[in-house]
């Protein structure tokens, strides 16, 4: 079982093929996050998570499982409905995404996609 923002999962790692598999490091500000995770599912990429380093408590990840733009737009509707700050306002908005996707050539794509906006930290 895999707890994420949008609930429960029943989730086994093991089982099947392995889709490949990329961690991007990105930045951004929080008005570009939308626009940041539209560019990954846009291209076939699926966000499993994001990721941050803090100074005192180290690498913070948190499941996001988001496949699409309604998955992003509902993220981003909690995002401003919450009181709450996204993880990467504590880092200055650099984070880390670990992008599935069906095949190496379209992490290939969205790495370069992320660069052409600005977001990927080389």
């Amino acid at each position: 079982m895999l707890s994420t923002n949008k609930g429960y999962f029943l989730y086994n790692p093991g089982k099947g093929p392995q889709k490949p598999k990329r961690s991007f490091c990105v930045q951004h500000t929080t008005e570009q996050m939308q626009d940041e995770l539209y560019t990954i599912v846009d291209y076939g990429g699926k966000v499993l998570d994001a990721v941050v380093e803090h100074d005192i408590y180290g690498q913070i990840t948190v499941d996001l499982m988001l496949c699409n733009r309604m998955d992003v737009d509902e993220f981003m509707e909690r995002i401003r409905k919450s009181k709450s700050q996204p993880l990467n306002v504590l880092t200055g908005g650099k984070h880390w995404h670990t992008v599935e996707a069906d095949t190496e050539p379209m992490l290939q794509v969205i790495g370069e996609k992320l660069r052409e906006k600005g977001y990927l930290q080389e």
